[in-house]
């Protein structure tokens, strides 16, 4: 039999220890391994939602709400802003693209977004059914909507007024699907697109074709109260990132909002659950560890006896020693394999039930560089909690056991 398999044999010989050591040191490490895919899932997510936008331009009040609501569509944006106000910002010097976005309205929970084809290109989306709008009144499902919903091309649906399903609905303002994006894994995904006019049409009371039949007169005046909800705006050089904000919060009625600092901000308020699981994590190996020690140290004193026979058929100290680091090595393998399924299945679930309840995704299965961190870690805790009975089956004195027996 060799040192592993007697290794095996002795670490299951008591059971009910074994396990409730298995079950400290997987609790740990599943904690700290659940929290690595979390942060890696959101950091990613907020990387591919923010690519290409270096500010954020809507009505004043909270910067946080406005990239909350203009980027990741989590929130309510503060206000409307006039539409010649946005459009005027496309010809400032230090501007490469403003898109500018129309919100309001839902469908089953699923945000209806205003702007123009600019929008789905900026973030590389391509169709899987369909194509584009056209003319106001079409809108374009993302994959997740699509899914959800059940609609397909050429069915009619209407937007409901906010976020949950308990607005007003425009009945007499329907929308046609004319296309559906592939799934492109970003704020897309959960988007219903459709053209600015789109949403002027629903808002204004306008049937379809009336705004054209208006007087000269009449449609001037309409189009001079037009607003939109926001712009995300590119920058044509860093340097701009100094001046622009303070030139829109100076000498508009609008404010400029840095995604980056505001999510930066927001991450270091997340940062403290974060750190308070990294430290139950380190609780729970810390007390797998000392459970650990104090079971091999019990072992050491209960074979004596097998310690002896070994000894006396010819095994040297080194071999009794790895003996007992083998059963810790047992334990740091079998802890690691459970720790990181559990993991990953804790994030798939929470992904799932958090994807059916607000149609985002966390995801599942994903294994960021920082993993390997783990395993590293559980043979770490293993080996230190086995190298004092180690080192003490290593100097055990064959005559003195003889002697005892």
């Amino acid at each position: 039999m060799t040192l592993l398999q007697l290794s095996w044999r002795y670490l299951w010989s008591r059971p009910l220890a074994t396990a409730l050591n298995l079950l400290l040191l997987t609790l740990g490490l599943a904690t700290m391994a659940f929290v690595l895919i979390a942060q890696d899932r959101i950091d990613h997510a907020f990387e591919r939602d923010l690519a290409g936008i270096d500010v954020v331009v809507g009505a004043k009040g909270s910067p946080l709400q406005l990239i909350l609501a203009g980027v990741f569509h989590l929130d309510v944006p503060p206000g409307n802003v006039p539409l010649a106000e946005v459009q005027a910002l496309a010809s400032h010097p230090q501007v490469a693209q403003v898109i500018p976005l129309s919100l309001g309205d839902s469908v089953a929970g699923f945000r209806i977004v205003g702007s123009s084809h600019a929008y789905p290109a900026h973030y590389g989306a391509t169709l899987a059914q369909g194509a584009l709008w056209r003319a106001p009144m079409q809108a374009v499902l993302g994959a997740q909507v699509a899914q959800a919903t059940g609609l397909q091309l050429g069915q009619a649906f209407t937007g409901s007024h906010g976020l949950g399903g308990g607005g007003h609905q425009h009945a007499d303002t329907p929308y046609t699907v004319v296309g559906v994006l592939a799934p492109c894994a970003c704020v897309l995904d959960r988007l219903v697109l459709t053209d600015t006019a789109s949403v002027w049409a629903v808002h204004e009371g306008l049937a379809p074709g009336e705004f054209e039949s208006l007087t000269p007169e009449d449609r001037e005046a309409i189009e001079a109260e037009r607003e939109v909800t926001l712009a995300l705006v590119r920058y044509n050089t860093p340097m701009a990132a100094i001046g622009f904000p303070r030139f829109v919060n100076a000498t508009t009625k609008m404010q400029a909002a840095a995604p980056a600092m505001e999510i930066t901000r927001l991450l270091s308020l997340v940062g403290v659950g974060t750190r308070a699981l990294q430290g139950l994590g380190a609780v729970l190996l810390l007390v797998a560890a000392l459970s650990v020690f104090i079971a091999l140290w019990s072992a050491v004193r209960e074979r004596r006896a097998d310690i002896a026979l070994l000894r006396m058929l010819g095994s040297p100290p080194w071999k009794v020693g790895a003996l007992l680091l083998c059963e810790a090595l047992w334990l740091a393998l079998l802890a690691s394999a459970l720790g990181l399924l559990a993991a990953q299945g804790l994030t798939a679930l929470l992904g799932w039930l958090w994807m059916a309840d607000q149609g985002r995704a966390l995801g599942g299965w994903h294994w960021p560089p920082a993993l390997a961190g783990v395993p590293l870690a559980a043979l770490g805790v293993a080996l230190t909690a086995a190298a004092v009975p180690a080192i003490s089956a290593y100097r055990v004195d064959v005559t003195s056991l003889l002697q005892t027996r």
